[in-house]
């Protein structure tokens, strides 16, 4: 079983506009692009950003007045092009032999709204999973999407990953849940320009023990690039300065005998797992009035 996997977390330009299918066929081949460059830097996955394909802005997609806000009208998306361009992405990677997770929003039967999803596709070019964002912002819920109802944990090269997207961050009970399901690495890809959801990527990794790619649109990437976190926090790999395309590229490896990893893979990680199981109930003293007053020192 391989132990060790060569990871590449994209930031590629994300289009907000899905009307005009010229935007959709533009972010489909920057994607191709990075996942021929992730193949060229022996990568096994590359991670693209929350709505890679496409991320519909709130306005644009409003069914009310020019700048208001209301229910998405869905009909205006050319959803044959998303389609085109997804397809094109998972031939292209059953071409290259390459892993690629690319987020894009997946319509359902009318009228429900869509969800908004990250694709994972094999190195045989095959769709085998979907993670639908269950957490969603207020606009999002309110005027855009369904929310999903399941994690998602799918595994390459014996290497097992978590999925999770963009204000699902601020939810730490899913980070938590990924390491009860024993993932090595979990991908959070956002559409936001916020420096403090990346540093939210790495406290996780430092929480939970596991790595953490950070997948953030080319355009917010001056704030927070995309970044490669490792067991315990340290950053292994950060995408290009500015607001341009790019990919950083880092190993994932099990059998890690860096000290600041092997501490969070094989002490911190399984004493917290000890730690929540009860550990300290038979040490708790019942009936110490110098424990029990604390109006005294």
């Amino acid at each position: 079983m391989w132990r060790t996997l060569r990871l590449a977390v994209a930031q590629s330009t994300v289009t907000e506009d899905p009307t005009d299918p010229g935007n959709l066929r533009a972010s489909g081949s920057e994607i191709r692009g990075l996942m021929r460059d992730a193949r060229a830097a022996g990568a096994r996955l590359v991670q693209f950003p929350e709505g890679a394909i496409t991320y519909p802005g709130k306005y644009v997609m409003s069914s009310g007045a020019p700048g208001t806000l209301a229910a998405a009208d869905w009909s205006r998306v050319d959803w044959d092009v998303v389609r085109e361009e997804a397809e094109a992405v998972a031939d292209l990677a059953g071409e290259l032999g390459l892993w690629v997770a690319f987020g894009a929003p997946h319509p359902l039967t009318p009228p429900h709204r869509p969800h908004n999803s990250l694709y994972v596709v094999s190195d045989a070019g095959a769709l085998v999973a979907r993670y639908d964002k269950r957490h969603l912002s207020h606009t999002e819920v309110s005027y855009l999407y369904t929310p999903g109802t399941a994690p998602l944990v799918f595994a390459v090269d014996g290497v097992r990953f978590g999925v999770a997207l963009c204000i699902e961050a601020n939810f730490p009970k899913l980070f938590a849940e990924y390491e009860r399901l024993d993932v090595d690495c979990v991908l959070l890809s956002v559409m936001v320009d916020d420096a403090a959801r990346a540093a939210l990527a790495q406290a996780y990794a430092t929480l939970y023990s596991y790595w953490v790619g950070y997948s953030v649109p080319a355009q917010f990437a001056a704030s927070a690039p995309a970044t490669i976190t490792a067991p315990g926090g340290r950053r292994l790999a950060t995408g290009p300065a500015g607001n341009r395309p790019g990919l950083a590229v880092a190993d994932i490896d099990l059998d890690a005998r860096d000290p600041d990893i092997d501490i969070a893979l094989r002490r911190a990680r399984p004493w917290r797992r000890t730690s929540r199981a009860g550990l300290y109930d038979s040490h708790v003293v019942v009936g110490d009035t110098r424990s029990d007053t604390r109006t005294e020192f």
